[in-house]
Order: structure tokens, then sequence, then C-alpha cells
């Protein structure tokens, strides 16, 4: 069920993107995110040569307000990790809507996306209270990574 999920947002992800760009005639792109959505394995993230790639400005709003979201959650000692889930699929739902970001900084952009999206779904279907604490942590570390990557 966790990877059906995942899979359904990552379509909804490329279909947003896809949608929100301005239609160009390359369709070469679409190729690409069916490989990504398939390859469930880690991918590396590379930067522009050496350069942090540039996110689009109506998308960043989303990813920094999902930062906050956990960084509060933690320093908080939040216990409703259910709404914590349901809050960051909110900022993630708006940040994929507004993306318009195309080629090879997109690309990249999926590789860290992708699982990003399936810790917050495994964070929205975790009984465990100690494996859910774990999943806020490695969100929190994804957001870093984010940093690391992107501008």
């Amino acid at each position: 069920m966790k990877s059906i999920m995942a899979f359904l947002i990552s379509v909804l992800f490329v279909w947003g993107c896809n949608n929100a760009s301005d239609k160009s005639t390359n369709h070469h792109a679409d190729d690409s995110h069916t490989e990504h959505q398939h390859n469930h394995d880690v991918q590396a993230i590379e930067l522009d040569h050496g350069n942090k790639w540039v996110v689009n400005d109506e998308m960043k709003p989303f990813v920094l307000k999902g930062e906050e979201l956990v960084n509060m959650y933690i320093q908080e000692g939040g216990s409703d990790y259910m709404a914590l889930a349901q809050q960051l699929k909110d900022q993630n739902k708006q940040l994929i809507e507004s993306c318009t970001m195309q080629g090879k900084g997109h690309d990249e952009l999926h590789k860290w996306l992708h699982p990003h999206l399936e810790m917050v779904s495994a964070l929205e279907n975790e009984p465990d209270a100690t494996k859910s604490n774990e999943l806020v942590l490695k969100l929190q570390h994804s957001y870093q990574q984010y940093h690391q990557y992107f501008n």
C-alpha cells in the first residue's frame, strides 16, 4: 500500500510539473519521469557544475514551510505525527502544483523529492511512535539535503 501511495504521489508530481510548465513540445522529460518513478533506488543528486540548482520562487515557500513544520515538531517534542504527516502532505501538494521547473535542475529535484514523498507516506502509515520519530528525523535530514543542492 505504501508503494502504491508513493507511486501515485510521484505521478501527481509529474503531472503537476508538466501541466504547470509552458507546454513545450519536448517530451523527453516525460520519459525520464517514468524512469524516476520506477527506480526506487536512491539516486545521488548532482550539483550544477559545483553550484546549487535554482528552484523557482513559487515552489520555495512550500519547501520552507514543510521544513519549519518538522523543526517545530522536533523542538516542541511533538507526538501527533499523523497531523504532521498531513501537514507535510499539504505542503508537498502545493509544491507539486507550483512546479514550473524544467531540464536538469527539475530532474535533480525529483531525486530529492521522490524519497522525501516516500518518507512522508511512511510517516502517515506508521503505527509505531518510535519508528515515527525516526522518520521525522529522516525528514529533517531530507530538508537539510535539499539545502545542500538547491537554492
